[in-house]
């Protein structure tokens, strides 16, 4: 059977207003507990910001550290940092992640795009400079996209040998803050048709009030999905998430229901080209 990564993406956003129901995870030993819970459930990567107690991005990796130190106690997950994030932080303290040996893979934006009334920097000159730092550190890159223009810019840099092949996209899709391509089947299929040939694709739908999309991605040929309070607190219409474990309990539920199974972390390492 088909294998599918699933990424869990725990901590909301500072200033999004959380459910009531929903516990969203801060602290180091919240994270960690609700990332273990996840990895019993069948996540093999979880998408962690570098983030101060109060849940603000930062560049001091204390927290950061010690939340890893204690999930890779007790669980073989992937660690997946992020280089993203609307802040006033540097390019290098934006990708201070990188100095983590745990982190494996690493998000990587590939363009500008509106988010609010403000506009979300990432240039050419940025990208290849988080790029070259990750290729410094043996970081994978997880290009992360918000409209069609960005996948002929990953074939660009992987041209002039920024990237390396095979490419692995992210397709950022949905109604959200920012001016990302909506979450339908048609904009699936067409970012999942101009990708590269050998390429493996993968997608987190900002806002989800169901699975629907990601049904489909999987259905398209996706071979990763992302769940967590970073993305929705929802999983049907209506029907919200006490906890992130729940979240990827019913994705793992869809995925075996549509004849798939669950990547490992080892397995996951290897359709990366994680060494």
């Amino acid at each position: 059977m088909r294998k599918i990564i699933v990424t869990v993406a725990p901590v909301c956003h500072v200033g999004k207003k959380i459910p009531a129901p929903c516990k969203n995870p801060l602290t180091p030993e919240e994270i960690t507990e609700d990332v273990l819970n996840c990895a019993k459930a069948g996540a093999c990567m979880v998408h962690l910001h570098t983030r101060d107690l109060k849940g603000e991005q930062t560049f001091d990796l204390d927290v950061f550290r010690s939340t890893i130190d204690m999930i890779h106690h007790d669980a073989d997950i992937i660690i997946q940092g992020s280089t993203g994030g609307l802040s006033t932080l540097t390019l290098e303290e934006r990708c201070v992640c990188l100095n983590v040996p745990e982190v494996e893979i690493a998000s990587l934006n590939m363009g500008s795009v509106n988010f609010g009334e403000s506009v979300y920097i990432n240039t050419l000159p940025d990208i290849r400079y988080w790029a070259a730092r990750m290729k410094e550190s043996n970081v994978i890159p997880e290009m992360e996209l918000f409209d069609l223009s960005m996948v002929e810019t990953c074939t660009k840099l992987a041209d002039e040998g920024v990237l390396s092949r095979p490419l692995h996209y992210n397709f950022c899709v949905g109604k959200g803050t920012s001016s990302n391509l909506s979450a339908t089947g048609r904009n699936l299929y067409f970012l999942s048709q101009l990708g590269e040939t050998g390429s493996s694709w993968g997608i987190n739908h900002d806002q989800m009030p169901d699975f629907s999309m990601l049904a489909c991605a999987i259905g398209m040929g996706a071979n990763a999905v992302r769940v967590g309070f970073e993305d929705s607190f929802t999983y049907a219409e209506g029907k919200y998430a006490h906890t992130n474990a729940e979240l990827v309990e019913r994705l793992v539920e869809m995925i075996h229901a549509i004849g798939c199974e669950v990547a490992t972390p080892q397995e996951a390492r290897l359709m990366l080209g994680i060494h």
